[in-house]
């Protein structure tokens, strides 16, 4: 059986041509969840473990990288610096945070010297992201919940960033905007902060299911594109006067189906082009085992193609904006005009590379000489490998089968002469074939449609009664039907009079009324299911029943000592039931001010925050704390208040905690 990376090699051959493994190393223990990094001459990757090692792209592969030591425990996360001279790089573990300046450690390596960093941070925990702002002033490193913004020359804590409720994936700094960090968090959220006064300035809510591991920050369009454990992009804009508001959602999933789609469609209309066939993997075939996980574990820019023909450049749209998506299981170029795959290398579709499955994965920002550098560590094995892209290769390989549907073309002949009677384009005789046609199937149709079984309806049968549509159906008499007919009819003129299609939102107040002597807050207003009756909760303890049209004197429940937070009408608008700071719950009767039930403050440890009537008035469904209770209830409407008084027999059905 031949493998899927057997069947993509073109006349040079795959791992020439579009990717070749430049090194692999073997570490002693794993380096999968590691932040890698890789800049425009160097790469950087940690090596048994407290080991970093520094790849200078331009020297000859055959030279050994950089070796420096300092940590104790394992390096989790790697950066370079924003500028050139001096070329910083930070590397964190459990232990350090150090700042290494390459050009001096070069120079004592070549003295036979010990290169040494500065530490910057001791004993931050576990730390996941790292990052220079564009000054290499500072570094935000991303430990547990926290953020650390530390001096990058000594070791002096600027600010801590507090708010996440999961660990923090990565942070990146606003660089049109000072004094601006952007973080996201396996609490599916993502925050803003001014990092130099430690003030939170926008949290967003739940973005998705699934943890966010990813966040890149685009300067032209000034937004902030972050990736998901599902293969999910949401790109958010950070234009001011936009609120953070979300401007597009991408299903790589989605987009990479769509985009292997165009391609088998293309194959079809074309079979005879060997020579440039691009293998489409089996993600299309019945046989293909379906992916677990897809998540995106780098987001980085791409650099513009070159080398391409016109007609390659006008598919591939070159003059567009282009991100790399790093996965678990391959690469993707995506465009930013459409947001459109525009290639995707698969690991696995390559025989000649050492890892099918990657944990982490690092890109170069810009391309040498058409060639991308991308690091990648091996999700079940203890390995490193050092790839070398070539992205107008990629680029050509797979957009030369789209190529194909742009050529097909409709063949049009203008006729020097008239048809020929033999001519095959002739249409006489498929006209008289139709004339024959129609007259066999008016003959057909003159032969009358006869009974198979009965010639006569039977009434035993029950062919002559009407079919009954409806299994049970209620014998409604005709003054009921025109009494319905006509309250529809009511109904649908009040709608058209009270709430006009045309008409704008309601603005102005109709009237207003004062609720108490004193400034007192409202904290709760309701209204009943039919909208006749208003409830309002006050925070001088009571608790007020008007009519809709707010007319007349309210009736006043009094009995809390304290807030009243929460109000909710019965279904059939006879009870209220309320909740207060108090710690109490207290159903009440319209037509009765006092309580016809009241559950005291050793049942609740928090305030009641929300209470409701459930289920047809048959349950109170009640939030308290961070717990959700479902009380089933029974009020006994007697005289005697001594029974009345035994109530008390509340089941606690149902009670959930989230945490």
């Amino acid at each position: 059986m031949e493998r899927p990376g057997d069947l993509c090699f073109a006349e040079e051959g795959c791992s020439s041509s579009i990717v070749l493994e430049k090194q692999v190393f073997l570490s002693k223990v794993p380096e999968s969840h590691v932040q890698l990094a890789c800049g425009l001459h160097y790469c950087a990757f940690p090596l048994n473990g407290n080991e970093l090692c520094v790849w200078k792209t331009t020297d000859d592969f055959d030279r050994q990288p950089l070796h420096m030591i300092g940590h104790h425990h394992s390096i989790t996360a790697l950066a370079f610096g924003s500028k050139v001279n001096p070329l910083l790089i930070c590397s964190a573990s459990c232990d350090y945070v150090i700042v290494w300046n390459l050009d001096e450690c070069m120079k004592k390596v070549l003295q036979g010297l010990m290169p040494q960093g500065i530490v910057i941070g001791t004993l931050l925990g576990m730390v996941l992201y790292v990052r220079f702002s564009p000054d290499d002033q500072t570094v935000a490193v991303c430990a547990g919940n926290q953020i650390y913004i530390l001096s990058a020359k000594d070791e002096a804590l600027i600010a801590e960033l507090e708010g996440h409720l999961a660990p923090v994936t990565a942070a990146e700094f606003c660089t049109w905007e000072k004094n601006i960090l952007i973080s996201v968090s396996e609490d599916r959220s993502f925050k803003v902060w001014d990092y130099c006064t430690g003030l939170l300035l926008y949290q967003s809510t739940v973005i998705t299911a699934f943890p966010l591991l990813s966040l890149f920050i685009d300067e032209e369009n000034k937004q902030i594109i972050t990736g998901c454990a599902d293969g999910q992009l949401w790109i958010f804009s950070l234009i001011k006067g936009h609120q953070y508001r979300c401007v597009v959602h991408i299903n790589v999933k989605k987009e990479r189906e769509k985009f292997y789609r165009k391609i088998r469609k293309s194959e079809q209309l074309d079979e005879i082009q060997n020579a440039s066939k691009v293998y489409v993997p089996n993600k299309l075939r019945t046989e293909e085992t379906v992916e677990t996980t897809f998540p995106v574990l780098r987001i980085e820019h791409c650099d513009k193609f070159v080398n391409l023909s016109d007609e390659e450049q006008n598919c591939s749209s070159v003059n567009a904006r282009f991100l790399w998506i790093g996965t678990s299981t391959g690469l993707f170029i995506i465009n930013l005009a459409n947001f459109e795959v525009e290639a995707i290398l698969h690991y696995r579709d390559y025989s000649a590379l050492s890892i099918q499955f990657a944990g982490s994965c690092a890109l170069m920002r810009k391309a040498i000489n058409g060639k991308v550098f991308c690091l990648l560590t091996s999700m079940f094995e203890n390995r490193i490998a050092l790839l070398e892209l070539n992205v107008a290769a990629l680029l050509k390989s797979q957009q030369s089968k789209l190529l194909i549907t742009g050529r097909e073309k409709d063949l049009s002949v203008v006729a020097s002469c008239s048809l020929l009677p033999t001519s095959p384009l002739c249409l006489k005789k498929e006209r008289n074939e139709d004339v024959n046609r129609k007259d066999k199937f008016n003959k057909k149709c003159t032969i009358k449609d006869k009974p198979l079984v009965f010639h006569c309806k039977i009434k035993s049968s029950g062919y002559t009664s009407t079919p009954q549509m409806n299994m049970f159906s209620p014998r409604t008499t005709a003054k009921q039907r025109s009494l319905a007919s006509k309250c529809k009819r009511n109904c649908k003129q009040r709608k058209k009079e009270d709430y006009p299609l045309g008409h704008p939102p309601p603005t102005k107040s109709e009237r207003c009324i004062t609720v108490a002597d004193k400034p007192t807050s409202i904290c709760c207003i309701q209204y009943s299911g039919d909208g006749e009756l208003l409830a309002c909760g006050l925070a001088d303890k009571t608790l007020l029943a008007f009519s809709s049209n707010l007319k007349g004197t309210p009736t006043v429940y009094s009995g809390h000592d304290g807030a009243v937070t929460s109000v909710e009408w019965s279904h059939d608008k006879n009870w209220l039931v309320s909740s207060s700071e108090d710690r109490t719950l207290r159903i009440w009767s319209v037509s009765n001010a006092e309580p016809a039930l009241c559950l005291g403050k050793e049942m609740f440890h928090k305030p009641i925050r929300s209470a409701q009537f459930y289920y047809m008035d048959t349950f109170i469904l009640l939030s308290c704390g961070a717990e959700f209770h479902l009380l089933r209830y029974f009020l006994d409407t007697s005289k005697d208040e001594i029974k009345r008084g035994q109530f008390l027999a509340l089941n606690s059905l149902a009670r959930t905690i989230f945490s």
